[in-house]
């Protein structure tokens, strides 16, 4: 069942990539390791979740780029089952700024 989700969610993002200044594919694949503590299957994010926001944050280049992202992992978030009490820890498990509140009600656009 998640698999096909996950499926779901990567095919959306594939019909959405050429909206966003960082492509839907760059961020699902970045952020999938992180799926499992986000969605509360998982007790801890693991090392590869960390590995891929750092990679992810690599590519913001611009204020566009952030909402991109931000708009990319929304989708995903509704569609997957992503739940905010989990989703909030990932960015201070890491210690990554993100300069807004990880959240699933995020506005992206401001």
């Amino acid at each position: 069942m998640f698999s096909m989700l996950f499926l779901l969610s990567f095919l959306f993002f594939l019909a959405n990539s050429g909206e966003a200044a960082v492509p839907y594919t760059t961020v699902d694949a970045n952020a999938a390791a992180c799926l499992g503590f986000a969605t509360g299957m998982a007790a801890k994010p693991s090392s590869a979740c960390c590995d891929g926001l750092q990679q992810l944050a690599q590519t913001v280049k611009s204020v566009d780029d952030k909402k991109a992202i931000c708009r990319c992992l929304k989708v995903g978030a509704k569609s997957l089952g992503i739940q905010d009490r989990f989703l909030s820890r990932i960015p201070r498990a890491y210690n990554i700024k993100v300069g807004f509140p990880v959240s699933v009600n995020t506005n992206c656009e401001t």
